[in-house]
């Protein structure tokens, strides 16, 4: 069974960082594309980042500079390191693999950023 499970999510402050994980198994995590996706309330799924199997990795304009997804195979752990958080990153962030289409979904985590 393919589980994909995000944790780190949480209430922080503007300025502030978090760091989200997504624990993967049921899958050879080392051959897939990760990426991240995130939902603002009552607004669509947004790309945010994606990490090649080999670690190149891409950002969305609106975060680049701020967030860098990282990935350590070893561990089949995906992670995103989120720092000067402003409230429009308030989402539901979701861990995905893919690169064509996405394939497999975790539940996401609640990522808050107010004062």
């Amino acid at each position: 069974e393919v589980q994909l499970v995000e944790s780190g999510g949480g209430l922080v402050q503007p300025g502030g960082s978090l760091r989200l994980s997504c624990a993967a198994s049921g899958f050879t995590f080392s051959s897939y594309y990760m990426n991240w996706v995130r939902q603002a309330p009552g607004k669509g799924l947004e790309w945010v980042s994606l990490v090649k199997s080999g670690g190149t990795t891409f950002h969305a304009d609106s975060v680049k500079g701020r967030f860098t997804i990282s990935r350590d195979n070893a561990k089949n752990t995906l992670y995103l390191q989120m720092n000067s958080l402003k409230p429009e990153d308030t989402a539901l962030y979701y861990c995905v693999s893919g690169s064509y289409r996405f394939e497999h979904w975790g539940q996401g985590t609640q990522v808050t950023v107010s004062s």
